[in-house]
């Protein structure tokens, strides 16, 4: 198979002009041309996410939470849980809760803050509120956690906190902010949290375990640093495919997103079944 010509402009690199007129013709305001041109682009602009519903209301909030990556995410959970030698399922819960205020809202909203990748309507003070509250509730578990089972588990705490301001916020100059410590931070992290949580000790089953997960993790982030890229920052991908017994196929925006996209759903949905699974198998 060989390409024979694809394209792909940031959106950045120019500004596209209703009808593909000139700056200046129909530029008054209120013009029916001008307000057509606006209305389509608002029409055609992509979504920043596969997942993202429109724009508005509730919906932002559904959209900032990232449902099947923070369903995935909070799977590393569950599996870690269920691969202690004795599942504390009052443990779990709390450390399902715990890890869904941290990730799944609180590192999310402090994401959001820093450039508004999901282009939101939520107001920055509701965001930032969002975060303070969610990472104190996450602490609070944390702390209280800590004097049911043991206060070692305050190390696991401390780096929790430490993993969502660094990362999201791109703290130290982003130095922690790479695929490096995304894997390690919502992979193999939250594996290893629950797994100790359960068992109040480290075994080989928890570090293979661990190794899976921030495997894992690396393979989503290279799929998903694709697709936003192409959601967020290309303007237009058009071509064709020549293959080699003589079809063709037109290439563009949808055919690029396509497999990575569906790849990324059947990963969550896969993890997310697995870690069920491996937690039946316990009852």
């Amino acid at each position: 198979m060989r390409t024979a010509r694809r394209v792909a402009t940031p959106a950045a690199s120019a500004r596209p002009v209703a009808g593909g007129d000139s700056p200046g013709r129909d530029a008054r305001e209120g013009s029916p041309a001008r307000s057509a041109g606006r209305a389509t682009a608002v029409a055609t602009e992509p979504r920043p996410a596969f997942y993202a519903l429109e724009l508005g209301s509730w919906r932002d909030y559904v959209t900032l939470l990232h449902p099947p990556y923070t369903l995935w995410h909070l799977s590393y959970v569950v599996l870690g849980a269920a691969l202690a030698p004795a599942v504390h399922y009052d443990r779990l819960a709390a450390a399902l809760l715990a890890f869904f205020l941290a990730l799944g809202i609180a590192a999310h909203a402090l994401d959001e803050l820093n450039g508004r990748p999901l282009s939101t309507r939520i107001p920055s003070a509701a965001l930032g509120s969002l975060a303070a509250a969610s990472l104190a509730g996450a602490v609070g578990l944390g702390v209280l956690g800590s004097i049911v089972v043991s206060p070692w588990l305050l190390v696991f705490v401390a780096l929790g906190a430490f993993f969502v301001l660094a990362y999201n916020q791109e703290l130290f100059r982003g130095r922690f902010h790479s695929d490096f410590w995304f894997a390690l931070a919502w992979g193999a992290f939250p594996l290893l949290t629950a797994y100790w949580t359960m068992a109040e000790r480290l075994e080989p089953a928890a570090a293979a375990g661990a190794l899976a997960a921030f495997a894992l993790s690396l393979a989503q982030r290279t799929l998903s640093s694709r697709v936003r890229a192409i959601r967020r920052r290309v303007r237009d991908i058009a071509g064709v495919v020549t293959y080699a017994d003589g079809s063709a196929e037109a290439i563009d925006r949808r055919w690029a997103l396509a497999a990575d996209e569906r790849a990324l759903m059947l990963l969550a949905a896969a993890m997310v079944t697995l870690s069920v699974a491996a937690l039946l198998a316990r009852v």
